[in-house]
């Protein structure tokens, strides 16, 4: 199961180091507004896939707070069929839909899950709700 904090579930992006804090900083500068995770990954940690309206933490290196952000969208598809509007939310730089699920067949290939054109993708979109801990540290984040 993913880490809880305030009673919301993690969503950690990338891996930790340079990667995490990058894609940190597009989430809370407003250009990263979605991510991508592997199907099989919520079946091998048992956790259900997020829903609209879900409120997520996310977290550093360390598992502490960064910002809340909720969910706006939830959908599952083939990595050849992820739509180019999905991955330019993502706001990684990638210039085409062929850079980004280049990039993407890397990086999960690094991480030891590579993936083909069937390999099923959830494609979250989200929206920044509060960023730091900004007195939203303890109590109920869902608020």
């Amino acid at each position: 199961m993913w880490p809880r904090i305030g009673g919301l579930r993690a969503l950690a992006l990338g891996t930790p180091g340079d990667l995490r804090s990058r894609l940190n900083s597009l989430v809370l500068g407003g250009v990263k507004t979605a991510t991508a995770g592997l199907l099989d990954e919520y079946a091998e940690e048992d956790e259900e896939l997020e829903h609209v309206g879900e409120r997520l933490v996310l977290v550093d290196d360390a598992d502490s707070l960064v910002a809340v952000v909720e969910v706006t969208s939830v959908e599952v598809t083939r990595f050849a069929e992820v739509p180019w509007d999905f991955a330019r939310a993502e706001g990684e730089g990638d210039r085409s839909i062929e850079e980004w699920r280049a990039g993407h067949a890397a990086y999960w290939a690094r991480v030891g899950t590579p993936v083909t054109d069937d390999s099923q993708i959830v494609c979250v979109r989200f929206r920044l709700v509060s960023a730091g801990a900004g007195g939203i540290a303890t109590g109920d984040l869902g608020t």
